[in-house]
């Protein structure tokens, strides 16, 4: 039903029957979802993972030679807290689309290492329709797929890492409402499309040889400048580079005479030698450059910047704007809530002793005001009769990557996400998890710039974050599809 155009790729044929199918399916899903819905909410019958693209979106598109079905390709770059998606273009290249300010991050810059370090993933993660989810608390959720083959084969741990909404972060990236209704659209239309993963570069910053002088005394620079092969790659070909693992490290682009295995020495392979030619040449323009902006005196910047993670200036100025956070707050970019917590933002000394105890909780947020009117109430986790397995039914299923089965893990367990009401003012200290969640992604604390000494009940929270008991962790960002749904609904096309 169609001819390969790029890897992993198949463009459908615009048939009306077909179109008809894709919307009857939406709909089914839409109600299938409705029946999971055991809080009563109306969340999951909105449809708010199958909003259309706007027509402000669709003009771009069509105006760079885009189709709405082509694949896309998203970069996110910590330090300058943007999140970039590209779309492949009628030429086969990919070409870049739109940029999103990064609402919030947490951590520092450098990779995850470890459940609970509240670090966000850098590296390159391929996402599946499994990984995406439609019932999250945070409004709509993208799950990195963390830990990949060579986090895994580096020992590294944590799950659940993601890109969703809220403007909320413990580990993962959080845009606003409007901006991941239009990601997450873009994804679905691409799937639509016949692309059966994208892929996500997660930099530590954009790799330019300005930035790799000023981060040279870093203790990740020899990751960051393995990531950097792989951001040269697409630099020179704009296209998606194959990735592998071997010796606990990223290979791009490889043809390889045997299979991969991430821990073992790597076999034989070969890249094609016009981007061999192409990547060396960049890299040592790039090196060159380096070496004079070092020469130059070129200041670094500290390993640890004191703060935990970053927000984008657009919405960093607008809250300070208004004085801080505690009320709704619209931009271009999206509605900033009034729960948001700028990082190294000092509020007011009238209201520090106020927000600096709702802030010490694992779980609670400042009662700052009413939610923003774009949020929906959390919804339940599907079920196996859910719009997964709808899918599933509907196009057939087939086994695919590993990674996809974290949503299945936490379907099995049957868990359920805490409820809106308790993600925004529950104590992590009054409250359990139910035996059967799965571990979230991460927990919510205070900064560590405004945050005072903690006290004996703080350590208490400390302790209990770590365990994965507080009910407002992230796990409403945690895929809730089964594993035979959404990831496998388009195998009978090929």
């Amino acid at each position: 039903m169609g001819k390969p155009s790029g890897r992993g790729s198949c463009l459908l044929n615009r048939r009306p029957l077909v179109r008809a199918l894709l919307a009857s399916a939406a709909i089914a899903a839409a109600l299938a979802l409705a029946g999971c819905d055991t809080d009563g909410t109306t969340s999951a019958v909105n449809g708010r993972h199958m909003q259309p693209l706007s027509d402000r979106m669709q003009a771009e598109i069509e105006s760079k030679n885009m189709a709405k079905e082509s694949p896309i390709l998203v970069r996110i770059f910590k330090e300058e807290s943007e999140l970039e998606v590209w779309k492949q273009d009628r030429s086969g290249r990919f070409a870049l689309l739109n940029t999103y300010p990064i609402c919030r991050w947490s951590g520092e810059l450098g990779p995850k290492i470890k459940q609970g370090d509240r670090q966000a993933p850098e590296g390159f993660y391929t996402i599946t329709p499994g990984l995406m989810n439609p019932n999250s608390n945070y409004y709509l959720a993208i799950n990195t797929g963390f830990p990949n083959a060579y986090d895994r084969a580096n020992g590294r741990t944590g799950a659940f890492l993601m890109i969703h909404g809220d403007c909320s972060s413990a580990g993962c990236y959080a845009m606003t409402d409007e901006q991941i209704a239009e990601i997450y659209a873009l994804a679905r239309e691409s799937f639509f499309g016949g692309q059966r993963s994208f892929q996500i570069q997660a930099y530590p910053f954009k790799m330019t040889p300005l930035n790799m002088a000023k981060h040279r005394n870093s203790p990740h620079m020899a990751f960051w400048k393995m990531l950097k092969e792989g951001y040269d790659y697409f630099e020179v070909t704009r296209a998606e580079p194959k990735v592998d693992v071997c010796e606990k490290r990223y290979v791009f682009g490889a043809e390889p005479s045997a299979k991969f295995s991430p821990a073992d020495r790597c076999p034989a392979y070969r890249i094609p030698e016009e981007i061999v030619t192409a990547v060396r040449e960049k890299q040592h323009r790039d090196e060159t450059q380096t070496a004079e902006l070092i020469n130059r005196g070129t200041p670094t910047i500290p390993v640890k910047m004191g703060v935990d993670g970053g927000m984008n200036a657009t919405f960093m100025t607008a809250v300070k704007s208004h004085g801080g956070p505690g009320a709704t707050i619209r931009t271009a970019a999206g509605t900033i809530p009034p729960h948001v917590n700028p990082p190294g933002f000092e509020p007011p000394a009238e209201t520090m002793s106020a927000s600096t105890l709702s802030l010490a909780s694992a779980e609670s947020k400042p009662a700052y005001g009413p939610r923003s009117s774009v949020q929906v109430a959390s919804a339940v986790p599907g079920s196996s009769g859910g719009v997964g397995s709808f899918f599933s039914n509907l196009f057939g299923s087939k086994a695919e990557d590993p990674r996809a089965t974290q949503p299945a893990e936490a379907s099995a367990a049957k868990s359920k996400p805490a409820a809106s009401g308790a993600k925004r003012g529950q104590s992590a200290a009054g409250a359990s998890r139910p035996k059967s969640e799965p571990p979230p992604a991460e927990t919510k604390t205070a900064n560590a710039a405004t945050k005072p000494p903690p006290s004996k009940q703080e350590a208490n929270t400390e302790l209990q974050k770590d365990a994965g008991s507080a009910p407002g962790l992230l796990s409403g960002a945690a895929p809730t599809m089964p594993s035979s749904g959404f990831d496998n609904r388009f195998g009978a096309w090929n």
